[in-house]
């Protein structure tokens, strides 16, 4: 089934109840997928999950939280993604979380939500830049498609791959 759901891009609104329920239900879910992927236990998450989860305006203190709508709808509670952009320092911002809703993938939401993060990034004179686990092959076709390129990792965790985006000033 082919859908023409017309999305667009929002800085998430944490007075809004449904954006802070819709924020919280999609950090629980990217956490649990990732804990089962790593074969950890999806109900089992560290405290520094758990805190994002509870209170993610407080874990992304400084972050911008983009959410993914669904324009053909009409109330808040249609969110299809979110990402994390969060300020890296040395010209550079990175993305912390990115999570589709699985009912919305396949339509361009992950790609659009990663255009506007590139853009505000661009707007201040930064690059991208993000972090992905080796066996996500679809994820890392998609971020190579948009012009992010493998560089040598910033972080220690195996399996991990960074690729960055440069800034266009």
């Amino acid at each position: 089934m082919t859908s023409t759901t017309s999305v667009g891009i929002d800085a998430w609104d944490p007075d809004s109840t449904g954006d802070r329920a819709a924020v919280a239900a999609m950090l629980l879910a990217y956490h649990r997928q990732t804990e089962q992927e790593k074969g950890a236990s999806p109900d089992e998450l560290t405290a520094r999950y758990r805190a994002e989860i509870d209170d993610p305006l407080d874990a992304f203190t400084g972050s911008t939280v983009l959410v993914a709508r669904d324009r053909t709808e009409t109330t808040p509670a249609d969110a299809l993604g979110m990402l994390v952009l969060a300020p890296a320092g040395d010209g550079w911002f990175e993305v912390k979380r990115l999570w589709v809703e699985p009912s919305a993938r396949g339509r361009g939401t992950a790609r659009a939500l990663l255009r506007a993060a590139a853009e505000r990034a661009e707007g201040q004179g930064a690059g991208l830049r993000l972090s992905v686990w080796e066996w996500r092959g679809a994820a890392l076709a998609l971020y190579e498609t948009m012009g992010f390129r493998r560089v040598p990792s910033w972080d220690p965790r195996p399996g991990l791959v960074c690729l960055e985006r440069a800034g266009t000033s």
